[in-house]
């Protein structure tokens, strides 16, 4: 008879003591994994945002639409003062996500969090999630958001939302497929609904840099590193340290990119290019997304380890 193990559920104080000193900064390095449960790509703005006289623990954005997601933890039993402050941050920030995470979700703070995604705009999103350490026998405890709240609709249009051109129908469908397929068969993001919009972007588990892919203008379409810290001098910075390093770069993803320090803006790009357009037919979509996911997987490839190995270790081995 095959010998199975014992699954326990831990107390999450056990791995992070304090919340605000232990548990908040490692959800901010393992943001992927919230999103994961979420089926968002997250990135982290700001920790400790200032709504008033409260702190928020973590404001992070939704990368498929660039809307702000508030982050309330509680490594307690959810109560009156937490459920306030969430709601106090969701209008403050004018989120379109707001998630409270905590020990155990009592019930009448469940049925709040339902009536909030069943009653109020339909633009705004509530999610409760448990936060649980599972360990097996005497095994190391590993981490599970567990989803006990999320709306009923979650990835449909909200009704009465304006009808979608055929243009977007035909965005939103793409990148439905590509993300479908980069989440399933080749585990490079969370991400569940596509975005009736001409771009899509992902996380990349790293906080200076995420990864993104569009139709550009000129019938092009583009799969990029896009560098942006939030900080307009760190992204310069990042990217004249980097195309110092052009030469490495390139030959580790295997062909010329396009360096564009974007002057102008506060972020900046590394990028390739092809032709091709939305409204080209369906086998030359697939192409498309073919090429679209080899290049966002060589990009992962090269700075899959963040900025650091290519700015110091990784071109010392090469050289």
């Amino acid at each position: 008879m095959t010998n199975l193990g014992v699954l326990k559920v831990i107390d999450p104080r056990t791995a992070w003591p304090d919340e605000a000193r232990d548990f908040t900064p490692w959800l901010a390095n393992n943001i992927q994994m919230l999103g994961e449960a979420l089926g968002l790509d997250l990135v982290v703005d700001k920790r400790e945002a200032d709504v008033g006289d409260f702190s928020l623990d973590l404001l992070a954005r939704d990368l498929s639409t660039g809307h702000a997601v508030v982050i309330e933890n509680q490594l307690t039993s959810t109560d009156h003062d937490h459920l306030g402050k969430l709601l106090t941050y969701t209008g403050g920030f004018d989120a379109s996500v707001a998630v409270w995470i905590t020990k155990e979700m009592r019930d009448e703070h469940r049925k709040a969090l339902e009536w909030l995604n069943e009653r109020t705009n339909t633009d705004t999103h509530y999610f409760g999630i448990v936060i649980e350490l599972l360990q097996i026998d005497d095994s190391k405890p590993a981490p599970n958001f567990r989803l006990v709240v999320a709306p009923n609709d979650w990835g449909k249009p909200p009704p009465g939302s304006p009808e979608l051109t055929e243009r977007e129908k035909r965005y939103r469908s793409y990148f439905q497929d590509l993300i479908d397929e980069l989440r399933d068969v080749h585990h490079f993001t969370g991400a569940k609904i596509g975005q009736p919009q001409n771009w899509y972007s992902f996380s990349s588990g790293h906080p200076k840099f995420y990864y993104s892919t569009s139709f550009a203008n000129n019938k092009r379409v583009r799969a990029e590193v896009y560098l942006d810290c939030g900080d307009t001098e760190e992204n310069k910075e990042n990217f004249d340290s980097l195309f110092a390093k052009r030469e490495l770069i390139e030959q580790l993803f295997g062909e010329e990119l396009v360096w564009e320090r974007l002057d102008n803006r506060r972020a900046s790009r590394i990028a390739v290019y092809r032709s091709g357009s939305i409204d080209d037919d369906e086998s030359a979509l697939g192409a498309i997304k073919t090429w679209m996911i080899e290049k966002l997987l060589r990009f992962r490839t090269v700075f899959g380890g963040g900025l650091e190995p290519l700015l110091s270790g990784r071109s010392n081995e090469t050289s």
